[in-house]
């Protein structure tokens, strides 16, 4: 960001606004925890991505003073200052700081993301901008509906990536011959059948005059480089390749910035050309195979990508790769319980991108994704993969082969209960059988099986399927669900 050009911008306002507040060097650490609530409760209310604390303009004249504030070293008590905000605002609020000298004078200014599924809490209390004074919200209840019914209604790919562009700037933008590529359509003769085609996608939206907002759906799947978007470029799919079984030290990282559409096959090969791989010893030679089945990367990654919450900023998908896992993040927590995954109808905060990249093929139709992932993972004898809710964040884990006696207990229920499912979602019922043939045990030891389906019940994943039948031999079991 440009902040010279910010600044000048800001100060050409009539007066201060719900999101803009200009101040000279008043840097008390309550005061600017209040201000960042306020600034970014009231952005979202006036349909703004984003709204500002400026220091070094004066208030009332808007002209620009100076200040001796500086962020990057002050404190509150014994710790940072910027830290400190951090964790006293709630959902995380990925502000930014930055300064810079204007004719001689220092500015600083903290940029501050419009709040999206929750209005931004500091220190339990959430705020509001009325006119240009900071507000407790409770005392406004009116203004507590009002900003509870926007961020209901908030969705992020009709929300403008980039706005007042020519049609010049769109074409250059998105790759709209690989649009027309992927859906099997003829390429429009002309500029303006372009234009309507992907304005009837959603994916740009025409302004008065000649300019057109290019929609963060459009962005997603088809910009050329998502960093040309201001709140994309985090969006961008991460790859780290670490040299051992810790993050202490990356081997080397990728980061594509292309649209998910466009871009995703290129993904997938980045990542599948990372993967460690084993070497069996076949009949005549040695044949190399993937450690990892490459559905299950293909189906995870897809699920990242889609199912993340684009309204949390500062972060985005990643993909991981140790020595002995690859763990697939993206962020936001699930809309459905980690324990449903193999059978519950996906639920996606982005409808409009999970539909464009199903009608392409990317990832499933009817939410089969999952059931492939833990199918694949039995074909190739690995550890059942963890799903995982950490913070703000969704991760799947998936494990390097591992004999069963290095296996947990937690990920031999783990086994367990994930076999169970994918059984019955397969019109089958899991017997001791299917699960001594999942985890590679010898018929001989079925008795260590036993054992781990009485644990798996022990803590309510699985059930007996007819409590009834006096036979234990043949005993079926499912999903504690079903």
């Amino acid at each position: 960001m440009n902040i010279p050009d910010l600044i000048r911008d800001l100060i050409t306002l009539p007066g201060e606004t719900e999101w803009v507040e200009f101040k000279e060097s008043n840097a008390e650490p309550e005061t600017i925890g209040k201000n960042i609530s306020a600034i970014s409760n009231s952005a979202a209310l006036a349909g703004r991505q984003e709204g500002y604390i400026c220091w070094g303009i004066s208030d009332i004249a808007h002209k620009i003073v100076g200040t001796k504030f500086e962020p990057l070293t002050a404190k509150k008590g014994n710790e940072p200052l910027e830290s400190w905000l951090r964790h006293s605002l709630s959902p995380d609020t990925y502000f930014s700081v930055q300064s810079d000298v204007i004719d001689g004078k220092k500015v600083v200014v903290f940029t501050i993301p419009a709040a999206s599924y929750a209005p931004v809490r500091f220190n339990g209390e959430v705020f509001i901008r009325v006119g240009s004074t900071t507000k407790n919200i409770k005392n406004n209840p009116e203004q507590e509906r009002r900003l509870w019914e926007v961020l209901s209604k908030r969705v992020f790919e009709k929300e403008a990536a980039l706005e007042g562009c020519s049609a010049q700037m769109v074409l250059q933008s998105l790759d709209f011959p690989r649009f027309f590529e992927l859906v099997k359509q003829p390429l429009p003769s002309d500029q303006s059948g372009i234009l309507e085609r992907l304005e009837k996608e959603s994916f740009i939206r025409k302004n008065y005059g000649d300019s057109y907002d290019i929609l963060n759906l459009g962005a997603v799947l088809f910009a050329n480089d998502l960093n040309n978007f201001p709140d994309l470029g985090r969006k961008a799919i991460r790859v780290i390749v670490y040299s051992g079984t810790s993050r202490i030290q990356i081997e080397r990282q990728f980061n594509p910035t292309k649209g998910y559409a466009i871009g995703f096959e290129e993904f997938i090969e980045t990542i599948n050309g990372q993967l460690p791989q084993n070497e069996p010893i076949g009949t005549a030679f040695r044949q190399s195979v993937k450690m990892y089945p490459e559905i299950a990367i293909r189906e995870l990654v897809a699920n990242m990508l889609i199912h993340q919450d684009f309204h949390i900023t500062g972060t985005g998908p990643m993909v991981e790769i140790f020595k002995d896992r690859v763990e697939i993040t993206n962020p936001g927590k699930p809309l459905i319980d980690t324990l449903r995954f193999i059978d519950e109808p996906p639920r996606s905060r982005n409808d409009a991108i999970a539909s464009f990249m199903r009608r392409i093929g990317i990832c499933e139709e009817l939410g089969s994704g999952i059931d492939k992932v833990i199918e694949s993972i039995e074909v190739f004898q690995l550890p059942a993969p963890d799903f995982q809710v950490t913070g703000d964040n969704t991760k799947v884990v998936l494990y390097a082969p591992k004999l069963f006696r290095e296996m947990s207990k937690p990920e031999r229920i783990r086994a367990c209960y994930q076999h169970c499912c994918l059984q019955f979602v397969s019109g089958q019922d899991m017997t001791n059988n299917s699960l001594r043939v999942r985890l590679n045990i010898l018929k001989k030891n079925y008795p260590m099986v036993s054992k781990i389906i009485s644990d798996t019940m022990e803590v309510n994943l699985i059930k007996i399927k007819d409590p009834e039948n006096p036979s234990k031999k043949f005993t079926k079991y499912i999903p504690f669900w079903a």
